[in-house]
């Protein structure tokens, strides 16, 4: 199976652009700055092997470099505005409902980006194992996903419309 350049992007709304843009910023410039600050005066106080704190301070580190790898591929791969949308098929930046079989109970949630947060509903990524399911299906129809326990679920699209629309 070959991914296309259209499965590696991310939609976002101007909003999140800007606050993952400013946060990469951030950490790029005055975050790095600050933890190296923090090992420098670490290291100052002494034997590196019994120092907490330079461990600490090394271990948040790390993190900072891993969150900026992150945010770079996010914003790498990012298009602002709205993902493609036709009524009815689910996909990205669509609000969808669906019932589990077997169970009279409706869900709805936002396919979207994880970044995303702040939307008044549930948001899941069209890359989880529910979200890759139904991409690309219609309303009426089934798809099939597999738990994380390895069982399969079937789910019926009641419902796709596009964020905000209705």
């Amino acid at each position: 199976m070959t991914e296309t350049r259209a499965d590696n992007v991310t939609w976002l709304t101007q909003e999140a652009y800007d606050r993952l843009k400013n946060e990469l910023e951030h950490l790029s410039g005055p975050g790095r700055i600050e933890i190296a600050q923090k090992i420098e005066a670490a290291r100052e106080e002494g034997d590196l092997r019994e120092n907490g704190g330079y461990h600490a301070a090394k271990e948040e580190q790390g993190k900072i470099e891993g969150r900026i790898l992150q945010l770079q591929a996010i914003l790498e791969n990012a298009r602002v505005g709205e993902a493609p949308r036709t009524e009815g098929v689910v996909g990205p930046g669509m609000t969808v409902t669906i019932s589990f079989e077997g169970d009279d109970e409706e869900v709805t949630f936002l396919l979207a980006s994880r970044e995303e947060v702040g939307a008044p509903i549930d948001v899941y990524s069209p890359k989880s194992p529910l979200g890759a399911a139904i991409n690309g299906k219609k309303v009426g129809e089934k798809a099939t996903y597999n738990l994380p326990n390895g069982r399969g679920m079937t789910v019926e699209i009641l419902d796709a419309t596009p964020y905000g629309a209705g």
